[in-house]
């Protein structure tokens, strides 16, 4: 049994804490989460592994996106093996329209069986009426900064030449 914290990523206090199986799918806790924040579920989805700073990493989206061959997925991820160890941590995107993020921890993990899991045991805050607006920000305001390294300045070149 795993105990999971979920924050949503805004100014007020939206947390919910999850008691889930251990065994379950990425899926099923994306269902999980959604349902916990009164979300129906049927938007798109991904998570995103990270590190212990909430650094965004590779993908696990909802459905395999790969054109052949196995794909990575929240179906083919458990959880078990996907954050096997306590202070694991993920990045949840709901609804990419919106873009609702959660920040999602394992607090605690637990041979005990408990039996009408998934439940939710801790609520705090209410979640906004609109999701927060979210800014993208370079590292390199300009995104110029590889480019020039490799080439040489970009602005040397009269591209109408070619």
């Amino acid at each position: 049994m795993y105990k999971i914290r979920v924050i949503l990523d805004t100014k007020e206090d939206v947390i919910r804490t999850l008691l889930v199986d251990s065994n379950i799918n990425l899926e099923k806790l994306h269902l999980t989460i959604a349902k916990s924040f009164g979300f129906k579920g049927q938007e798109m989805a991904s998570f995103y592994r990270t590190d212990e700073e909430w650094t965004q990493g590779e993908e696990i989206p909802l459905f395999n996106m790969e054109e052949i061959g196995e794909g990575i997925s929240m179906q083919t991820c458990i959880l078990n093996t996907s954050l096997p160890e306590e202070n694991d941590k993920l990045i949840y995107v709901y609804d990419f329209l919106k873009m609702w993020t959660f920040y999602v921890e394992v607090i605690e993990i637990s041979s005990e069986e408990k039996p009408g899991l998934p439940l939710i045991i801790l609520t705090v805050g209410e979640i906004p009426a609109e999701a927060p607006e979210k800014e993208f920000v370079s590292e390199d305001p300009e995104g110029t900064d590889d480019i020039d390294d490799e080439y040489g300045h970009y602005d040397d070149y009269d591209f109408n030449e070619y």
